[in-house]
């Protein structure tokens, strides 16, 4: 299993929502700016307790991990968790995320 490359603190999220461009859909709300092709996750207490937020952001390292040579990797990936992924299961969330990824930039 290849190692995922996940942004780590306030400033590198901060810069994506700066320099971003963003698309949504029902259940994600995803953030794009030009990078090094890493993912940051971002869920609220909205979504529920720790282990549903943990288990959501544990569903999208998975789906960008199954297909992270399907989309363009010199870009960051801030996903926000929209109250209606709380139900959601693996494909639901995949759909979603790689719905979003696929759509054109503006970079």
């Amino acid at each position: 299993m290849r190692h995922i490359d996940t942004l780590k603190n306030n400033e590198s999220f901060q810069r994506v929502f700066r320099v971003h461009d963003s698309v949504a859909d029902r259940n994600l709300i995803l953030y794009r700016a030009p990078g090094t092709g890493k993912l940051g996750i971002v869920c609220t207490k909205k979504i529920g307790n720790s282990v549903i937020r943990h288990r959501f952001q544990r569903v999208v390292r998975e789906a960008f991990r199954l297909n992270r040579n399907d989309f363009r990797n010199d870009i960051d990936i801030v996903v926000i968790a929209r109250e209606n992924a709380k139900g959601q299961g693996l494909t639901e969330i995949e759909r979603s995320f790689l719905n979003l990824v696929k759509r054109p930039t503006v970079f």
